[in-house]
């Protein structure tokens, strides 16, 4: 029936709901029907393209995918890759970055990013690119390979087996020597941690590092990893050897007398009777400061991972401290010291992360000739016999072998008696943290160093026994821009029993050949030293900054030249030294 106007308006629905609802179902089979149309569209094209590209046909197949921010993952990455084989690499690089930026948590455009960079020998930013890929998949085993085979090619092993340990390589077959070493067979065997047929892992290569280290005979080592057609690896080391007693070399003999603008001279004789046995000497015939040391030291059990040191000391040295005593010094205060002392040493390698050593030692120490000296200080100068243990353990923290940084710490502690009236027992703590920097994938430019030390004395302890901040070539606590020798004579840097002390070095290299190597650069030491005698010590904060140069000759020992300047005072020093 039709409605009409005079009917009672719940006798029949109006139309428009019927008009809207009737256009909203148009509307939605619409969108629907676009629905339906588009996505076999897309999936053809993917299927076209990936054809083209099995074909080998790269021209088509950049034709096919366009540059659009929108194009899907796949599609980006097959135009990139064609235009790659092409040779467009240009092109195919800002494709892949372009794709990258479109899928973010798309690793593999980051790795054929990658792939291109390293085509250029741009090193750097292949690991750029290939660490943000393992951000995104850490269990990817294309780049941990791509990875770790750049930082092997660059000399970094230890980056490189931190990724390969990641997919299970590199397993070694075999181990050969070229040449081989004049060291006993089992000691040698016994240094190098690896099983045939398993895994070599990061931490056995640190170990064993450590170990051939701590025998004193191998300045410089190599290792070189050659591919087996079983898809293992033989391990080729080769190393500088420090020549035996029996063929001495002219390199050896300028070794030994690297000290005589010092009036000194090194006689050190290396692996006796093929055991890693080691005997090296110090002489010093300087009339302010005699000085003979010699030390003896081999493996113990023939096994590198623990070795026993004998040594004996004995110094006759002259002591100006007229500018060192405080306070109100007299004109002039200084003394004559002899010193001897013996003692034995066991260190041990845990592994890589630890390492510890244990000695004891006797001493006797004769004050003579003290001119200068206040009467209360005089316990500080008692002539006296003492025995001391002392104990060492090295920690390494922190290791970035992709950065080439490493942080390590130590700590000392020391307990001894003296027996004479006024000493008695006293104990000694030392910590340091050694921060070490290597800005560049390879070499030595810009070295940097930080260290960071303390230590502190309980007890009464006679004067031979004092901290130094100071530059003097027998003391271990530098400030460079304090001169620790007045007139050839010690005592002329502050001293006391309690000290902190930081030292931070940056080094460029300037010039470098097969025989010799410099690097120059600045360098900041900082600290402060205490005593509670209140006649020692230093009244003010002290910091000293600098230039240092270091001439390496040989690859077994360096000249140290620098010049230094004490920021409080305004005095300059000029200082050299030598070490191995």
């Amino acid at each position: 029936m039709a409605c009409h106007g005079q009917l009672d308006a719940a006798g029949c629905a109006p139309i428009w709901p019927l008009i809207l609802l009737f256009l909203l179902l148009m509307f939605a089979g619409h969108v629907s029907g676009q629905a339906t149309t588009v996505a076999p569209g897309v999936a053809n094209n993917n299927a076209h393209v990936k054809a083209l590209y099995d074909a080998g046909r790269w021209e088509d197949v950049v034709r096919a995918v366009p540059e659009s921010p929108t194009v899907a993952a796949d599609l980006e990455l097959d135009r990139g890759l064609a235009l790659a084989a092409l040779g467009r690499y240009r092109e195919a690089e800002r494709t892949f970055e372009a794709g990258h930026a479109g899928h973010p948590h798309d690793a593999r455009f980051l790795e054929e990013m990658a792939g291109i960079a390293y085509r250029d020998k741009r090193f750097s930013r292949a690991k750029k690119d290939l660490r943000g890929a393992l951000a995104l998949q850490p269990n990817d085993a294309y780049a941990s390979n791509f990875l770790a085979s750049i930082y092997f090619l660059e000399g970094n092993l230890e980056a490189a087996l931190k990724y390969w340990n990641r997919v299970g390589k590199p397993e070694l077959s075999d181990l050969t020597f070229d040449p081989q070493p004049n060291l006993y067979p089992l000691i040698l065997d016994r240094a190098f941690k690896f099983s045939p047929g398993a895994v070599w892992t990061r931490e056995q290569f640190l170990t064993t590092q450590a170990e051939l280290q701590s025998l004193d005979l191998f300045p410089h080592t190599f290792y070189e990893l050659q591919a087996q057609r079983d898809g293992s690896f033989k391990l080729a080391w080769r190393a500088s050897e420090e020549t035996s007693w029996r063929d001495l070399r002219w390199r050896n003999a300028v070794t030994m007398v690297r000290g005589l603008p010092y009036q000194s001279v090194y006689p050190e004789f290396f692996n006796l009777n093929n055991k890693g046995l080691n005997w090296r000497s110090f002489v010093r015939w300087d009339d302010e400061k005699r000085w003979y040391a010699s030390d003896v030291a081999w493996p113990l059990e023939e096994n590198p991972k623990q070795r026993v040191r004998l040594y004996f000391v004995d110094r006759n040295e002259n002591w100006n401290i007229t500018n060192t005593l405080t306070p109100g010094a007299p004109t002039a205060a200084g003394f004559n010291m002899r010193r001897a002392a013996v003692g034995a040493e066991v260190a041990a390698i845990e592994n890589w992360r630890w390492q510890w050593n244990v000695d004891g030692e006797y001493s006797y120490r004769d004050f003579r000739s003290l001119a200068g000296i206040p009467a209360q200080a005089g316990i500080l100068f008692t002539n006296s016999s003492g025995v001391d243990l002392r104990g060492r353990v090295q920690r390494s923290l922190i290791r970035f072998p992709e950065r080439r940084f490493s942080l390590d710490a130590s700590a000392t502690g020391e307990a001894g008696s003296f027996f004479a009236k006024g000493l008695g027992k006293y104990g000694q703590m030392q910590g340091s943290f050694a921060a070490h920097w290597l800005p560049k994938a390879q070499g030595d430019d810009y070295e940097t160093s930080t260290m960071l030390r303390a230590g502190r004395t309980f007890g009464q302890v006679p004067f031979d026994d004092f901290f130094m901040l100071g530059f003097d070539r027998d003391n271990e606590l530098w400030m460079r821009g304090h001169n620790g020798l007045l007139n050839g004579q010690k005592g002329n840097a502050p001293m006391g029993r309690d000290y902190v002390l930081s030292n931070s070095d940056s080094e460029k290299v300037v010039f470098h050949d097969a025989f010799v190597q410099v690097q120059v650069g600045p360098f900041l030491d900082t600290g402060d030293i205490y005593d509670a005698s209140e006649y020692f010590g230093s009244p003010k904060w002290l910091t000293d900054t600098g230039l240092q140069a270091k001439v390496k000759l040989l690859g077994s020992f360096e000249f140290v030249l620098g010049y230094g300047k004490d920021l409080r005072s305004g005095a300059n020093t000029f200082y050299s030294t030598v070490s191995r």
